[in-house]
């Protein structure tokens, strides 16, 4: 394989200089049925580091890690110096050959980024040891209606060329615009709201952890929605203990072991 076939986005670089994902809940919410016990004395390949948020929790427990990432690799780096079992790697994640297979292969937010999420896990699958898992977290398609045809079309219309600093302070007013309506409308038991299950994590998470979520949705230089028929084709193989859920209605939570 040839590395770095998919092209560096500074997007990424830019985001996570200007902000960093702080909740451990979510992570762990993203990983179930998975715990962070399970990465105990685990030699763990982490596919797409980003600024190495997620790096840090599962640091305390893993035997080792080898964290790659195509964009923000010197920020994970500095971010999680105080670790002594972290290797980070500037890797394509779809074109890495590592020549090592690891005990847990996890990507968390990125595949679906990428420019061919297929590959992504199937060269996730090809650095798992036998009896080793496969941890994935990817927006769904379901679910996504309004993103995908609203916020999508409205990103590549006018956000990809102003900074991404302005493009924050855009994010900030937003999510205060949207605080009314998650406090007083979404408080009651109206579940055919769109986002509905979404938002209940919104009340839950700090205001700055929610201007991310909208900058994330707003930054990305693309993005793949999954559905439910292509997550389970991922899981279609030799494997056991494959783990498909819809998360808040918006994302797959996916695992499955290498037999």
């Amino acid at each position: 394989m040839v590395n770095n076939s998919q092209k560096k986005q500074n997007e990424w670089y830019e985001q996570w200089s200007l902000v960093q994902d702080d909740s451990l809940f979510l992570f762990q919410e993203w990983i179930y049925p998975n715990k962070l016990d399970d990465f105990k004395n685990a030699e763990v390949l982490e596919c797409g580091c980003g600024g190495g948020q997620h790096t840090s929790f599962i640091a305390p427990y893993a035997k080792a890690i080898t964290s790659v990432d195509l964009n923000a690799v010197s920020l994970a780096k500095n971010r999680n110096k105080s670790f002594e079992n972290i290797a980070f790697k500037d890797e394509d994640i779809l074109s890495m050959d590592l020549k090592k297979k690891f005990d847990i292969v996890f990507s968390i937010g990125v595949i679906h980024h990428t420019d061919d999420p297929d590959l992504a896990v199937e060269n996730m699958i090809m650095h798992t040891k036998k009896g080793g898992k496969i941890i994935i977290w990817v927006y769904s398609k379901e679910g996504n209606f309004l993103v995908r045809a609203l916020v999508e079309p409205f990103r590549k219309l006018f956000l990809t060329k102003i900074s991404r600093k302005s493009l924050l302070l855009l994010s900030k007013f937003i999510t205060l615009l949207m605080y009314f309506p998650i406090y007083t409308l979404y408080l009651f038991k109206l579940k055919f709201l769109p986002y509905y299950e979404y938002f209940q994590n919104f009340r839950q998470l700090t205001f700055y952890r929610n201007v991310l979520n909208v900058f994330d949705k707003l930054n990305a230089p693309q993005v793949q929605f999954i559905d439910k028929e292509r997550a389970e084709r991922w899981a279609n193989g030799d494997f056991s203990n494959i783990h498909i859920s819809h998360y808040k209605g918006v994302s797959y939570r996916i695992s499955f072991t290498k037999n």
